[in-house]
């Protein structure tokens, strides 16, 4: 019998956040879509727990945000000590201003899919889930044009896709058989990874810190009744469920009454060598892999699908030119590679066991737990609790070195729109656009392509991030293109020319 033949836009392989994401933007910006993923169902284990405040504003756009919202666990703080006053460092504090969403949201990865796959399916896109990439076939010096057979159910099926994302996880099938480098080093201790209830002493919007003798913890409230999330190193060998879990009630005196799920893995710090090979692209765990104590990862992957479904979206409109393709490696991987550079080599010291760490930790932990909240009350806090949120990620408009034309002198070019009255629901449109901001009187509109909407004009921003003389282009994924100045109420000419160019708009 004759394969299926399956024509899309766009195929995505993996139903995991990431790739849920990038097949429900890409749906949502009018591309056909097909995610496939050979399990048979949305992740039932909680693995990934974190929410950021910029995969909030993300969900917000999508009109998802409020059911995260009722049903996750709030957390703003880092507890620091447990024994005498709580101490401990308030980071929701650092952020509020700066995002709509303050704090770190605690939802589980089975929710966040349910939650993804549950919207592809209600707007006529259903997951194939049972549905495994077997093989493809694609021309990586061309733009657009993927074969690809998937085994399923029924038999198996041929999709002719423009475009494939490899969304398929740290192990991507996808990125082996691009034979993609995925360079980095594995942890020489092991992660353990535990979901407790009954544990006491603990409060509901707070992450814990605990310091042993030898090994140092945090705990994540996933709900009531003392339901945490513990995630700890415990040494060279892998341990079994019992030998792990024994170690942290001996070390660091955790007490539960039951256990959900264990896990024990050598934790990798890998970036892949190229994000993108002609059609084919890697988001997600299958383009970089890193340790899971920030509560980063899914966030990251989640950004980066994001990101690219609203790129694929702008050059399958006719909108933007293919060469803008390469702009999801140039802008994400930077991103991937100091995550892996910064935050896992913090977290991987701080962490490791061991009696010499553990003793530092333990002498390093009333100076911070008085130091921490009074840097994150200050204007240093405030870039901190960015980054930890994600908001503060900057795409640079032109390369380090090269002169700065005007359209992108104003620091909001290459970061996302700080939140402003109008702009939440302004964005909600998914399209490039035109804003002011407290205008002196209605601007003109420059000579831009059809689909850029605007210009919006918004109430000013109180806090002077966005200025009332400049018009802002503002693209899908609401990071500022570019910022052209106003006078008497129309912008350069040349300066919108220069810039549309820039941004790779067809003439």
């Amino acid at each position: 019998m004759d394969d299926t033949v399956l024509t899309v836009d766009l195929l995505v392989v993996g139903a995991g956040p990431t790739g849920l994401m990038a097949g429900l933007v890409a749906h949502r910006r009018g591309l056909s879509t097909l995610v496939v993923d050979g399990k048979v169902g949305p992740t039932r284990e909680s693995r990934a727990i974190v929410v950021q405040a910029r995969s909030m504003e993300i969900l917000d756009q999508l009109g998802l945000a409020a059911p995260v919202q009722e049903a996750a666990q709030l957390a703003g703080r880092i507890r620091i000590r447990e024994d005498g006053p709580a101490l401990g460092a308030d980071f929701a504090s650092a952020q509020r201003g700066d995002t709509p969403f303050p704090g770190a949201r605690i939802f589980e990865q089975s929710r966040t899919e349910q939650l993804l796959s549950g919207a592809l399916a209600d707007e006529g896109a259903p997951v194939r889930y049972g549905h495994a990439l077997a093989s493809f076939s694609a021309d990586a010096s061309a733009d657009e044009g993927v074969e690809a057979r998937i085994e399923g159910p029924d038999g198996p099926l041929t999709v002719r896709a423009r475009w494939l994302i490899g969304a398929d996880g740290a192990s991507s099938p996808v990125r082996h058989l691009l034979g993609l480098p995925f360079a980095g080093v594995t942890d020489e201790a092991t992660f353990c990874v535990a979901d407790l209830h009954g544990v006491e002493g603990l409060e509901a919007d707070a992450l814990t810190a605990r310091f042993g003798q030898r090994r140092f913890a945090i705990l994540f409230p996933l709900g009531p009744g003392g339901h945490v999330r513990l995630i700890w190193l415990h040494g060279g060998a892998e341990p079994e469920e019992d030998e792990a879990l024994a170690g942290a009630r001996q070390d660091l005196g955790i007490r539960y009454e039951r256990v959900d799920w264990f896990s024990a893995y050598r934790v990798h710090h890998r970036v892949a060598a190229r994000f993108r090979q002609g059609p084919v692209f890697l988001a997600g765990d299958a383009a970089h892999v890193h340790s899971p104590v920030g509560g980063q990862g899914m966030n990251t992957g989640l950004q980066d699908a994001h990101h690219l479904a609203n790129l694929l979206a702008d050059v399958a409109s006719g909108l933007l030119e293919p060469a803008q393709l390469d702009r999801y490696e140039a802008e994400r991987r930077p991103v991937a590679l100091t995550l892996v550079r910064v935050v896992d080599r913090a977290f991987g010291v701080i962490a490791r066991p061991g009696p010499a760490t553990a003793f530092a930790r333990r002498r390093a932990r009333d100076v911070l737990a008085v130091l921490v909240p009074r840097v994150l009350a200050s204007p240093v806090g405030r870039r901190l609790g960015g980054w930890l949120g994600q908001y503060r990620i900057h795409y640079h408009a032109v390369p380090d070195g090269a002169p700065v034309p005007r359209w992108a002198r104003d620091r909001a070019v290459g970061r996302r729109l700080p939140p402003t009255e109008g702009s939440r629901e302004a964005l909600r449109a998914m399209g490039w656009q035109l804003h002011t901001y407290g205008a002196d009187g209605p601007a003109a509109r420059p000579r831009v392509p059809e689909a850029v909407a605007g210009p919006l004009d918004l109430p000013a921003d109180p806090r002077g991030r966005l200025r009332g003389d400049l018009m802002y282009l503002v693209r899908p994924d609401g990071y500022v293109a570019a910022a052209w100045p106003l006078h008497a109420g129309a912008a350069a000419s040349a300066d919108v020319a220069e810039a549309l160019a820039a941004c790779g708009f067809r003439g």
